[in-house]
């Protein structure tokens, strides 16, 4: 297939195929030609979407894959009609069972949502109403026509109809029949998406859309939801879409995968091959950029750049700039979907569509090389005692680091960071700390008799369930959390149990460690500019009185724009906003935000779980350097075991409030000798399972 196959002239909208085939009768969803624009004043538009086509057959699981701002969530939002403001339908059709959706007027198109196709969002809290009890939201679902509502006569009768039927939609997603009269904010993450699914299903739609549902659950949940969503799935008959960004997820659970790009389809076919074989560049990338929990690199593969904002597209491949294979005429020939010419691995001739130009000319393999090896030596590393096979809170014995690297933050003037603590002094020591927080409804031990040391210049992992008690650890060992009982030492500054830190501690306490959250939007205040943020970080570290106002300000932005450049953002971004940034960037920021008082600790709270995997990499990739040069430790908490094996010298596993286990990270991924750290690595998603049993668990100690 070559680049001459395909003209300007005679091409198809990107992302479409050149002659689309007549709808395949026993079709649920058949989108064609979608296209999505969105208005940025005066009349003019940006394309948003262009020539989408999906389509998905009764009892299928269809996967949409791709970066953020490649318009996944929108193709399906247009399905069920709920486009965000300023962005409107340009053309295509949508057939929900033969019938087409964008023709129908509001009313008919609001009759559709809930009874022909349902929406299940990431965030249950988004779905569930707050002050309704997980009951009520099941019944507002329900059909009035169900037979056994239906035969109930009298307000009593109907109501324990109702109550019957809500027990047993209840027990259909695995939950107790009293979490009816139960509210959002007292289940866990994984209940209330369980609740979630059942109040999506409530209308008995043939269509469910699943937008990113697993995305912040750990690896126990995530597989239990998936699992889950494929039960319901093939139980009922119907279809299922499933929008993430974790190939992981998609290849395990569904049966043909789209990958999208700035709007555009580029590559389309059955899972299995698609993970084994990609034949797209941008495939090929996504699938390199995954950390992989069985092996650790040396270094992640990455994508370069991101994904182009609408109105910024070229006229030819949308991925032609990010491409290593890309020639002169990626740029300028409008792609279009085409039939793999050899189907490998078994596959149909027929079965995959790829819009990559020059397909048939790139010489070797399409997926970038990923050299396997041991973790790079540590700035403090020491070597392991001989024979030992697990990592105990005493093995402090590398001692402290000398962060003497460039001059790239605020430590060498202040007398921050590395130098407030003597040598030999772990970075972090938690010893025998417990935190219960008492309410009206109870008691709830968070953390229990919790032991743990981060030694100077090493990365611990910290992982386990959606409420296991990693978070408040975190909180406990930054000052954000008080703790009951125990003794926290933070790179030789004592926290004392019961109360807050004073004043005076907390600017101690900032000089030695610092946190990186999950959402940088929510931790960055979106009136300050990027450079503001980082003075703010700046003059936190300490400043030298003895110059005059002109003279720190010239400083301050020599510093800002250094800060910028070791996380890898060019000097400009300081003029902007979080607004004006992507995720990924506004992470950047709060990595230079931390590291600019040179902390001892850095403590990343699921700092890359919202990311996209090419991001992701990258972000991983930048830690780990830094970590290196600078030599601080990190305290890294996860739910994902692929990130834990790319960049942890040790893991510790959390379990209802304890530490069940712990050890140098091969030993503990490749040899758990605990139940739950057996169960975790049981549940990641993999190719192999799509008929995995989840019953297959072994109990928990």
């Amino acid at each position: 297939m070559t680049a001459d196959s395909a003209s300007p002239s005679a091409a198809a909208p990107a992302g479409s195929v050149a002659t689309p085939a007549a709808p395949a009768p026993g079709d649920l969803l058949d989108v064609r030609g979608l296209r999505v624009v969105a208005t940025r004043g005066a009349g003019a538009h940006a394309v948003v979407l262009d020539g989408v086509d999906l389509r998905v057959a009764p009892g299928e699981c269809v996967g949409v894959v791709g970066e953020s701002g490649s318009g996944k969530s929108l193709a399906v939002r247009a399905v069920v009609g709920l486009l965000p403001e300023g962005t409107a339908v340009d053309g295509g059709s949508v057939r929900l069972s033969g019938r087409e959706v964008l023709d129908l007027p509001p009313a008919a198109r609001h009759a559709v949502r809930g009874r022909q196709v349902a929406l299940l969002l990431q965030d249950p809290f988004t779905m569930l109403h707050p002050q309704l009890t997980c009951g009520a939201q099941i019944a507002d679902g329900l059909r009035t026509e169900l037979p056994p509502l239906a035969a109930a006569r009298g307000h009593r009768a109907r109501r324990t109809a109702e109550r019957r039927e809500i027990a047993r939609r209840l027990a259909e997603v695995g939950l107790r029949p009293e979490v009816a009269d139960r509210y959002p904010h007292e289940l866990s993450g994984g209940m209330r998406q369980r609740v979630a699914v059942a109040a999506a299903l409530a209308g008995d739609p043939e269509l469910l859309v699943a937008d990113e549902p697993t995305t912040a659950l750990d690896a126990a949940n995530q597989g239990a939801v998936l699992d889950l969503l494929r039960s319901l799935q093939r139980g009922r008959g119907m279809g299922l879409v499933l929008i993430t960004h974790d190939l992981r997820v998609a290849f395990s659970a569904c049966d043909r995968v789209y990958v999208l790009y700035a709007g555009a389809v580029l590559e389309e076919g059955r899972a299995a091959e698609l993970e084994a074989d990609p034949r797209h560049p941008y495939t090929a990338g996504l699938l390199a950029s995954e950390p992989s929990v069985r092996e650790r690199f040396e270094r992640l593969p990455t994508i370069p750049g991101s994904v182009p904002p609408p109105g910024r597209r070229g006229a030819g491949c949308p991925f032609a700039d990010r491409c290593p294979h890309a020639a002169p005429v990626c740029g300028s020939t409008a792609v279009r979907l085409r039939p793999v010419a050899a189907a490998p691995r078994g596959g149909e001739p027929g079965t995959r569509l790829s819009a990559c130009l020059r397909l048939a000319e790139i010489d070797g393999p399409l997926t970038p090389e990923r050299v396997t090896g041991d973790a790079p030596p540590r700035a403090a590393e020491a070597p392991a005692p001989a024979g030992s096979a697990r990592a105990d809170d005493t093995d402090t014995a590398a001692g402290a680091t000398s962060m003497t690297g460039a001059n790239t933050t605020a430590g060498a003037e202040s007398g921050s960071g590395a130098g407030d603590a003597p040598a030999g002094v772990p970075a972090l020591r938690v010893d025998s700390v417990s935190r219960t927080f008492r309410s009206d409804a109870g008691d709830h031990v968070a953390v229990r008799g919790v032991s743990l040391t981060v030694a100077a210049g090493r990365v611990t992992a910290l992982v386990g369930e959606s409420g296991s008690g990693k978070t408040t650890l975190a909180r406990v060992a930054i000052g954000l959390e008080t703790f009951d009982a125990g003794r926290v030492d933070v790179g030789g500054l004592p926290l004392a149990p019961g109360r807050r830190p004073t004043v005076a501690e907390r600017a101690r306490l900032a000089r030695r460690a610092q946190i990186v959250f999950q959402d940088p939007y929510a931790s960055l205040n979106p009136l300050r500019t990027v450079g503001a943020t980082l003075r703010e970080a700046l003059a936190a570290a300490g400043q030298d009185t003895r110059v005059g106002r002109r003279e720190r300000a010239e400083r301050d932005r020599r510093r800002v724009d250094e800060l910028l450049t070791q996380v890898g953002l060019p000097t400009r971004y300081a003029a902007r906003r979080p607004a004006g940034l992507s995720g990924g960037e506004r992470q950047r920021v709060a990595l230079a935000r931390a590291l600019a008082v040179r902390p001892r600790l850095l403590i990343c709270d699921e700092a890359v779980a919202a990311l996209d995997v090419s991001v992701q990499a990258q972000l991983l990739n930048l830690l780990a350097r830094l970590q290196r040069a600078e030599g601080f430790a990190v305290l890294f908490i996860t739910h994902d075991l692929g990130v834990v094996r790319q960049i942890a010298d040790e893991v510790a596993v959390m379990y209802e409030g304890e530490i069940v286990e712990r050890g140098r990270t091969a030993d503990v991924l490749d040899r758990p000798t605990h139940a739950w750290t057996r169960r975790m690595l049981a549940a990641l998603p993999s190719s192999t399972s799509h008929d995995r049993d989840p019953s297959g668990s072994e109990p928990l100690d």
